[in-house]
């Protein structure tokens, strides 16, 4: 998957608040100012040095909001750096230097919501085919899942995402209904091995046959093993 990210990194607007601050030993750059140790700041210097973080912050908080509009509009693939860039007004070379690169913007602009299911009401035979369908139709009717599945197996930003998500979302839900308490994670990771390989394969790598199953049919193949992860007293 080819990113389309400039690879110079410019200086930062910042920079010339450095200039203007004083130096070391107190030097400040003004004749009509005294060199003296412990010589009060001049108000403009202390605005500059309160002014930096909230300058940077905004910047960042300009860059993600037009990272995730142009994420939604054009998809990960055909997003560029240079567009994100140029919707938030700034250079490139500053979504450069707080993201890295696409892969990196895109896993901290995505906001990922699995809405994974409340199994405690759902009949316990029924739990794997209900989670399986799920996140079939999540896949299909999110395409941020999908982008961050690309990222997740290229960046390390994406994947400790995609780690975060099953952790915050997943986790909770599979270990409500395990049966032996202290599995509960070894199980949500093998539930995730299902979930996860199955997108991987049907979106992101288009293998068939899985692209042309249905719904149906993969619950039917899919279902048994993840209702064994659930639910299953032993091996």
């Amino acid at each position: 998957m080819a990113e389309h990210a400039p690879s110079a990194a410019g200086s930062a607007p910042e920079d010339a608040l450095a200039a203007a601050l004083p130096g070391p030993s107190g030097a400040s750059g003004h004749p009509d100012r005294p060199d003296q140790p412990g010589a009060p700041a001049a108000p403009a210097a202390d605005a500059a040095r309160t002014a930096r973080p909230r300058r940077s912050d905004a910047t960042r908080a300009a860059i993600l909001a037009a990272a995730r509009d142009r994420f939604a509009a054009d998809g990960y693939e055909r997003a560029t750096i240079r567009a994100i860039a140029g919707d938030a007004g700034i250079d490139p070379s500053m979504v450069m230097r707080y993201y890295g690169n696409k892969a990196g913007l895109f896993a901290a602009a995505s906001t990922i919501e699995v809405h994974a299911p409340d199994l405690t009401h759902v009949p316990r035979e029924e739990a794997g085919a209900r989670l399986v369908r799920h996140f079939l139709e999540r896949w299909e009717h999110d395409e941020t899942l999908t982008g961050m599945m690309r990222v997740g197996v290229t960046n390390e930003a994406g994947a400790e995402r995609m780690r975060g998500v099953f952790a915050e979302q997943i986790n909770p839900v599979l270990a409500a209904v395990c049966p032996v308490p202290e599995e509960a994670q070894a199980r949500a990771g093998l539930i995730a091995s299902q979930i996860l390989g199955m997108a991987l394969c049907r979106y992101v790598l288009h293998l068939q046959p899985t692209v042309d199953l249905s719904h149906d049919e993969l619950v039917a193949w899919m279902a048994p093993t993840v209702q064994r992860y659930l639910t299953a007293e032993h091996p």
